[in-house]
């Protein structure tokens, strides 16, 4: 990443992503229709209360007894605690919401639970990073381990480190979770995307946090 993008996204009053970062700190604060609680009533101020929980997710939910990403705890929340439907993937809504809890463990180390549970998924989650797929018989490892500083085209191929999401692609021009890279990764290797919310990406969000502690979170991430 060049150091005018570098500079955009240290400037929160020129960084686009912060848009949908306000937009999020708005829905933390609103109560949904119903009588139920805004994440506020139960949470209070996020910058306290949230401080440090993106860096540990994706965790165990022992509810549902299998992990579960930051956007998956959000809705689990709007289910249980305020009795509405969840948030939709990709939706400005639950981009926004994410974005501004995530927000708030910004410079703090990735720190992936010590959970035994987790254990499987994560094992899993490497064995996705490193299987060759799709009609090039590329692999995530290919490029991000073995290829990472080279370029392909014009793009250089960084290391893969989910530090900053949900970030701002200019490429998007928008924001996008770390699911909807994944998404993209997977139709360039010319595979078959999994569907949003399948848990082979819950898998690979696990064992790439591993892999990118204790790098510090940057949410929202800025890049090309």
């Amino acid at each position: 990443m060049g150091p005018e993008l570098q500079a955009m996204q240290r400037d929160d009053t020129a960084h686009p992503g912060m848009l949908w970062v306000q937009d999020g700190a708005d829905l933390w604060a609103r109560a949904p229709t119903g009588g139920a609680p805004a994440c506020s009533g139960c949470h209070g101020e996020a910058r306290a209360s949230m401080r440090g929980v993106a860096a540990r997710y994706p965790a165990w939910d022992a509810r549902n007894g299998r992990p579960i990403d930051l956007q998956d705890r959000i809705n689990l929340c709007r289910r249980t605690h305020q009795h509405v439907e969840p948030l939709a993937y990709e939706s400005a809504d639950l981009l926004g919401l994410t974005a501004f809890v995530a927000t708030q463990s910004r410079g703090m180390p990735i720190a992936p639970p010590e959970d035994p549970r987790l254990a499987p998924a994560r094992r899993e989650g490497r064995a996705l990073f490193e299987a060759r797929m799709g009609q090039l018989g590329l692999s995530c490892a290919i490029c991000h381990d073995d290829h990472w500083g080279r370029h392909l085209g014009a793009a250089a191929i960084p290391q893969g480190h989910p530090t900053g999401y949900p970030l701002y692609r200019l490429e998007w021009q928008g924001m996008g979770s770390l699911q909807r890279r994944l998404r993209n990764c997977m139709s360039g290797m010319r595979a078959e995307p999994y569907p949003f919310g399948a848990p082979d990406y819950i898998a690979l969000e696990l064992y790439l946090a591993e892999r990118a502690a204790p790098l510090p979170v940057e949410t929202p991430a800025l890049r090309p």
